[in-house]
């Protein structure tokens, strides 16, 4: 499958491109909004760069892709306009793109909580945009996986997870992003993760088994 990576060159999304450099089954096609970004996202394994901005018009970026990977965010270092213009109306525009082009699958990386402002209090306004992201694509038809990882660390890969619709609580409690990519790439050949949404943290089941027990 073509799949396009929204957020490619986030820390997230250079994993997910390298994995889908190395797979047999799919090619990784990076968005991108700097040209300068490309040579680094090829070499991590991308077959092709598109040059898009969630912010703007996406609708050439989809044409010919069969699945869409949405890593993208705003990142921590903007205010609460961009979590909205980014996170939430970014992810929006996307997936009414990804309905219209007829894409076969929609794998949203979202995030622990939500749409639940007291799952982490301090990160009420995000908790909402992902929430009101994650709705979205439920309501619009598309075939989907949405995952929402507990604290992402840059610890190396363990393999393993653990899978819940809902964590009461992920104090002390992370993954490295390294499994949340392979999560998100391996969703893409598991029938039983389609239309499902899911919390996500290290844990001590082999991805491969944790998915197909969905």
């Amino acid at each position: 499958m073509k799949v396009l990576v929204a957020g490619a060159n986030g820390h997230t999304g250079r994993l997910i491109v390298e994995l889908l450099g190395k797979s047999h089954h799919h090619e990784a096609y990076a968005m991108i909004r700097d040209r300068a970004q490309a040579e680094k996202l090829k070499q991590l394994g991308a077959k092709e760069t598109v040059l898009a901005d969630l912010e703007k018009d996406v609708s050439h970026a989809v044409k010919g892709m069969d699945a869409v990977i949405f890593a993208a965010g705003s990142g921590s270092k903007t205010g609460p306009d961009k979590t909205i213009t980014v996170d939430q109306e970014g992810a929006k525009r996307l997936i009414d793109v990804a309905k219209k082009e007829g894409i076969a699958h929609f794998v949203m990386l979202s995030s622990y909580g939500s749409g639940d402002p007291y799952a982490l209090p301090n990160l009420a306004h995000y908790l909402k945009a992902k929430g009101e992201a994650d709705q979205y694509l439920i309501a619009s038809g598309l075939t989907y996986t949405i995952i929402r990882p507990g604290y992402l660390s840059f610890e190396p890969p363990t393999g393993k997870v653990e899978i819940a619709k809902h964590f009461v609580s992920i104090e002390g409690r992370g993954i490295p992003r390294a499994d949340v990519a392979q999560v998100i790439v391996s969703c893409l050949d598991i029938e039983n993760a389609k239309n499902k949404t899911f919390e996500l943290l290290s844990g001590n089941q082999a991805i491969q088994d944790a998915l197909k027990a969905l």
